[in-house]
């Protein structure tokens, strides 16, 4: 549905995107992750036809983009980083005035608006001008107005930025729901932890493409191995015993745990276990630790500057 090869954009000289390869299927939610700084916001306006490229190609559901920017734009939805919604109209007229720019049908509209505001707890306040809504709510109602033309694409720039977690999880469960419909959608985010609950693939990226693939997969293949052991206690002793073990390089005392990272687990743990032992330690359990697509994430960005 949208595929990019060696998409580039330079400001001034500056480089923002620099050749950016990868694709993202029908009916996947696809987060684009990194820093500050790292061509997010860029990457997702050329996607959407609002800025041209000034390098290689990228096409959305078929088209190209820049060269046919009128075809993506009937098929693209977007939430910008700020909503940019009329705040003298109430919450139904907005989406009324953007999907006849859309050219939806009469009755379709009305299905659409009511459809979309009560998935969102707005229904009740749509008559209301939106001056009078606060941060969030007018964030939902601008991911509505990206969605009242029914996107076969939908790209979301922060979309729960500025909510509160009972409306942040609204807004996910709608991006889940979406999902169902086989609609795509492009998610740039901060909050990792919300890329893992959504995303299908994440890509990393830094200007440049740093890794792609599922959360578990990024997190196996780049994430630090580390072994969890519960003892009944735990003792300076074996800290110390644990830390001078020739294949640990680090350990960190979680309560009765020791997470301790390792190169090679399979040749550690019985060394570990051994030495916990033999300095007065009882094991209740030797596992392999669960790490979040959020340290990966960090040690990827880290070393892409270094």
């Amino acid at each position: 549905m949208i595929k990019l090869q060696g998409l580039t954009r330079k400001f001034n000289g500056l480089v923002a995107v620099d050749g950016l390869t990868f694709e993202v299927g029908e009916g996947e939610i696809f987060g684009l992750l990194g820093p500050n700084g790292a061509g997010k916001t860029t990457t997702v306006r050329m996607l959407c036809c609002l800025i041209k490229p000034t390098g290689g190609k990228a096409f959305v559901g078929g088209y190209e983009v820049g060269k046919d920017a009128l075809r993506v734009r009937e098929i693209v939805g977007l939430l910008p980083e700020a909503p940019g919604l009329y705040g003298e109209l109430s919450a139904y007229r907005n989406l009324e005035f953007y999907a006849k720019l859309y050219g939806v049908p009469k009755r379709r509209r009305e299905e659409n608006i009511e459809r979309f505001l009560k998935m969102l707890g707005l229904w009740g306040r749509r008559d209301d001008p939106v001056a009078t809504f606060s941060r969030g709510m007018q964030q939902k109602l601008a991911i509505v107005r990206a969605m009242v033309h029914e996107p076969k694409v939908l790209f979301l720039d922060e979309p729960t930025a500025a909510l509160a977690p009972e409306s942040a999880k609204t807004v996910r469960d709608f991006i889940l729901e979406l999902k169902q419909e086989r609609r795509t959608i492009f998610l740039c985010t901060h909050n990792l932890h919300e890329a893992e609950r959504l995303c299908d693939r994440v890509a990393i990226t830094n200007s440049k493409l740093i890794a792609i693939g599922s959360p578990s997969e990024l997190e196996q293949k780049f994430g630090p191995s580390r072994t969890e052991i519960r003892l009944e206690r735990v003792s300076r002793k074996i800290v110390d015993a644990v830390r001078r073990l020739k294949h640990v390089k680090g350990v960190e005392v979680v309560g009765d745990k020791l997470m301790v990272e390792v190169e090679d687990p399979e040749a550690a743990n019985p060394v570990i276990v051994e030495a916990v032992v033999k300095h007065g330690g009882r094991v209740r359990y030797v596992a392999r630790a669960v790490h979040a697509l959020e340290e990966t994430y960090l040690r990827l960005v880290r070393e892409s500057e270094a």
